[in-house]
């Protein structure tokens, strides 16, 4: 993961109130959010219940804390995040995940990315992915670093349910569905391996700067 230069690193945080027990801490980049993510996980300040990493922002949730005394720390390790060499604070982790590729939109991904199916998997199990952030439902990683090529749009009438373990990908990004859901994203196959457990710590399988590899395996 690439650091960030000193031209990167803002003049002043920008934290800002976020209902009545949390503040978001604009980070302005999505490794600066992991690495944000890290320092507070790491040390995790008193009264801090939930932190929840995104594109640019991390919000830290504090019922217990004080605000004031809260924000001066955030201020502090924000800047941390963005110091040259901060990237080592994010510990390396990666996944495998396998994939049975015979996903109902296969072969309509192939054809408009202009692919056979083959290719078209070939494409997704020779990247590196990044997982970014978890959002649209407990477990669900939005995986970053998606070949180019496969950047298709998403249905144009979501399915009512796509069944856990689906691969999908949609713009710029691929995902496995934690559990059944609607989705409208396009299925390229199924992983046998269960991205989420309420009952784990952490339940997500796939957490904010988690590495992941997708690995063709026979149905």
């Amino acid at each position: 993961m690439t650091g960030a230069t000193g031209a990167d690193q803002p003049e002043t945080t920008v934290i800002r109130r976020a209902g009545e027990h949390a503040l978001l801490v604009e980070t302005g980049a999505l490794e600066v959010s992991h690495r944000l993510d890290a320092l507070l996980r790491a040390d995790r300040p008193a009264g801090v219940t939930e932190i929840v990493p995104g594109p640019a922002t991390v919000l830290v949730v504090a019922p217990g804390a004080d605000p004031l005394r809260l924000r001066s720390l955030l201020s502090l390790l924000a800047r941390a995040a963005c110091a040259p060499g901060a990237e080592t604070s994010v510990p390396e982790r990666t996944v495998t995940v396998p994939v049975v590729y015979d996903g109902a939109d296969l072969a309509e991904v192939a054809a408009l990315t202009g692919l056979t199916p083959q290719e078209v998997v070939d494409r997704h199990t020779r990247r590196e992915l990044v997982a970014g952030w978890l959002g649209f439902a407990p477990g669900f990683a939005y995986l970053t670093g998606l070949d180019p090529v496969l950047h298709v749009p998403r249905l144009s009438t979501p399915r009512t349910s796509v069944p856990a373990g689906a691969v999908a990908i949609a713009g710029p990004y691929s995902a496995v569905y934690p559990a059944a859901s609607p989705g409208g994203w396009r299925l390229l196959g199924r992983s046998p391996l269960p991205v989420w457990d309420a009952t784990a710590d952490p339940p997500a399988v796939l957490t904010p700067g988690t590495r992941v590899r997708f690995r063709a395996v026979p149905g």
